[in-house]
């Protein structure tokens, strides 16, 4: 199918001379919490659209990027574009913003924090704010504050003067950009879960150089940190016969991750292979023998339910998709400085690729 015309000319993903490509720097550092993926959206839609046969939008704010899309079966690769965030609930009479947290935040880290506010006109920058330790009791400071005792402090003396900028709804991310900070090993708010998305993206934009068989589409999804809300919406349209869910996982090479409760997983190790009732065993043999003839690193994690990933959702839409997932290797999840070696990016990224050729006409997950 011919590739549409008078658009936007398509995004070269080029290396920048940090080692990252163009394309996930981007991406991770697009501020989009749940609800309000606008600047990843608008990354993806540079990056992508111009360069797969299929693109597609829908109500959810999810992507779809598809390659051969006469081919058979239909693969669908899944990565989420949300992240953390906070959403403002009430200004006082002062002009402090009180918040809710969109996704589960470490309470322990949310003061302090320097903050983009995603407004209609533009962004503006805060600050997280409580009480001084010096002003505490032993009693309170040994206590983990609550979501309505911190605030985001505008630099505004009333609430009318706060409403000229910024009205209940609004949302915020920390304003924490992506750092590499030794050779392939970088630092962002949100690898959970830009690293997954880039990861099935670029390899949708990849596979359009090879001749398939599978019909291959990319989605990135919305909405992950509340409820794998967008790939349910997902799953549903697109209907696949097989589906990968690519997210982050616990690195637990770390100090304090005890490996008898957690496993043992390597930052640089590849990409971590799901097994356990979540995951349906053809596509599951079918990663694990892709990852070793192509020489691809690569860990096996046990998950005894369904998983905490877009892979739950998808595996029960319509009448059931046979299911893989795939987790990028992940220091310090929810934090706002979350760390990756890129090397576990790019593995990814040819896992799926080696994946998704292999599928032959017919295929499918019926065990």
């Amino acid at each position: 199918m011919p590739k549409k015309k008078n658009v936007k000319k398509p995004v070269p993903n080029k290396t920048k001379l940090d080692g990252a490509p163009d394309f996930l720097v981007d991406l991770l550092n697009a501020r989009s919490p749940t609800g309000a993926e606008y600047e990843a959206q608008e990354v993806v839609d540079r990056y992508v659209e111009q360069e797969v046969d299929l693109y597609r939008r829908d109500t959810m704010g999810n992507r779809f990027a598809t390659v051969n899309p006469k081919g058979d079966p239909k693969l669908l690769l899944a990565g989420h574009i949300d992240e953390l965030g906070l959403i403002v609930t009430y200004i006082n009479a002062q002009g402090f913003l009180y918040f809710d947290t969109l996704g589960g935040h470490d309470h322990s880290m949310i003061s302090g924090r320097r903050v983009s506010i995603l407004t209609k006109d533009g962004i503006l920058k805060g600050v997280t704010g409580k009480r001084a330790i010096h002003l505490m009791s032993p009693e309170d400071r040994k206590r983990v504050p609550k979501t309505h005792e911190i605030w985001i402090d505008i630099g505004v003396k009333t609430r009318e003067e706060a409403e000229k900028f910024v009205v209940v709804g609004d949302t915020a991310v920390y304003d924490q950009s992506f750092e590499l900070i030794r050779g392939s090993i970088g630092v962002a708010r949100a690898f959970d879960n830009k690293a997954g998305a880039y990861a099935v993206l670029e390899a949708a934009r990849r596979l359009t150089k090879y001749k398939l068989e599978a019909h291959v589409t990319a989605a990135a999804t919305t909405q992950e940190e509340i409820g794998t809300r967008g790939a349910i919406t997902a799953a549903f349209s697109e209907n696949p016969d097989f589906a990968i869910a690519v997210d982050v996982g616990h690195a637990t090479d770390s100090p304090d991750c005890d490996e008898r409760k957690y496993g043992s997983f390597k930052q640089g190790g590849g990409p971590i292979v799901c097994r356990g009732p979540n995951i349906n065993p053809i596509i599951y043999e079918r990663i694990i023998s892709a990852a070793k003839k192509c020489k691809i690193p690569y860990q096996v994690e046990a998950d005894s339910r369904p998983t905490g990933t877009d892979a739950r959702a998808i595996q029960v839409a319509q009448s059931g998709v046979a299911t893989g997932l795939l987790s990028i290797p992940l220091r310090y999840m929810h934090t706002p400085s979350e760390m990756v070696d890129l090397q576990d990016i790019e593995h990814t990224v040819e896992l799926l690729i080696a994946v998704a050729r292999s599928f032959k006409k017919s295929d499918r997950g019926i065990w």
